[in-house]
């Protein structure tokens, strides 16, 4: 039988959103090829008509996963003023929630280590995505020069993406909820510093 184009692509993104979420809940050589196009209600022998290979299917979960965080992103911030964006982003972020579905969640936390090891081909491709989600956050800082917010937004994503990850090794218990805490109130004191700190700096200048 032939399909139409749509439907390949409809299928296509399919086995790309289900790899999404699986390679987050367990790592990138955590599930097989097989195993995916069975979730998707697939056979194992369609997957060459959608992908070059399993490298192909990874980069583009992964990039997948990373969009729709920069989606969950827009759409949090969104919904309060300007100066609280960032705020609501660490807020959401550090959550329990987030801790307790990695599936659904940020891939550095559940993947970042495992990239670090993959081909440069995958880790150029992750490196893009990462970059998109600096500069997105560089854009909730404006109360400073763009070179100054873009460093404080990679300090931000590195101690929201550590939190998580540690908070996860933790657990879901006690010794969890504080890591989440502290990083939560160090990534927050760093967001709600900024203004203030351009204010006394154009004080002083002035």
């Amino acid at each position: 039988m032939r399909y139409s184009p749509e439907h390949k692509q409809e299928t296509h993104d399919r086995i790309v959103k289900k790899a999404s979420v699986r390679l987050r809940e367990k790592g990138a050589h955590g599930i097989g090829v097989a195993d995916l196009m069975k979730e998707a209600g697939l056979t194992h022998g369609g997957f060459y008509a959608h992908f070059d290979s399993r490298e192909a299917l990874v980069i583009e979960a992964f990039g997948y996963a990373m969009d729709r965080s920069m989606e969950h992103w827009r759409k949090q911030s969104g919904q309060v003023a300007p100066e609280k964006q960032l705020s609501q982003i660490v807020e959401t972020y550090l959550s329990t929630l987030h801790r307790d579905d990695p599936g659904h969640g940020c891939s550095i936390p559940s993947l970042g280590a495992e990239i670090s090891r993959e081909s440069p081909k995958t880790r150029k491709a992750f490196a893009g995505k990462l970059d998109e989600m600096i500069e997105m956050i560089t854009d909730y800082i404006p109360n400073l020069p763009r070179k100054a917010a873009r460093k404080q937004a990679i300090a931000t994503l590195a101690t929201m993406a550590g939190t998580m990850l540690l908070a996860r090794i933790a657990g879901t218990g006690e010794l969890s909820d504080e890591v989440l805490k502290a990083g939560k109130e160090n990534a927050l004191d760093a967001a709600k510093r900024e203004p203030k700190l351009t204010a006394a700096k154009k004080l002083k200048q002035g």
